[in-house]
């Protein structure tokens, strides 16, 4: 059965850094572009980050040098390293496979307040 489990998620100070971590099971990962989305309250579910099978990676223009995506195909995980938070980076970030079929994870919700 298709898993994907978000983890990493918190409560950080402004400036701060997490580390969110999925990992996937139940299909073959290494043939899935892997996506990072967040939604905040009251908005749209955005595309924060994108890995494709290859490693190729592309940025929403508002975390653009302050988040990192990886993934560790051994591993079945892909991360988001995310650094410099901001108030507005406060969100549920949810894992997204895509290749044929898409799949999501549940969430980790993500909070940058003082």
């Amino acid at each position: 059965q298709v898993q994907l489990v978000e983890s990493g998620g918190g409560l950080v100070q402004p400036g701060g850094s997490l580390r969110l971590s999925c990992v996937a099971s139940g299909f073959t990962f290494t043939n899935y572009v892997m996506n990072w989305y967040r939604q905040s309250p009251g908005k749209g579910r955005e595309l924060v980050a994108t890995i494709t099978s290859t490693g190729g990676t592309n940025y929403a223009d508002s975390v653009k040098g302050r988040f990192t995506i990886s993934r560790d195909n051994a591993k079945y995980t892909v991360y988001l390293q995310m650094n410099s938070l901001k108030p507005e980076d406060t969100a549920v970030y949810y894992c997204n496979a895509f290749h044929w079929v898409v799949y999501w994870g549940q969430g980790t919700q993500v909070t940058v307040s003082s």
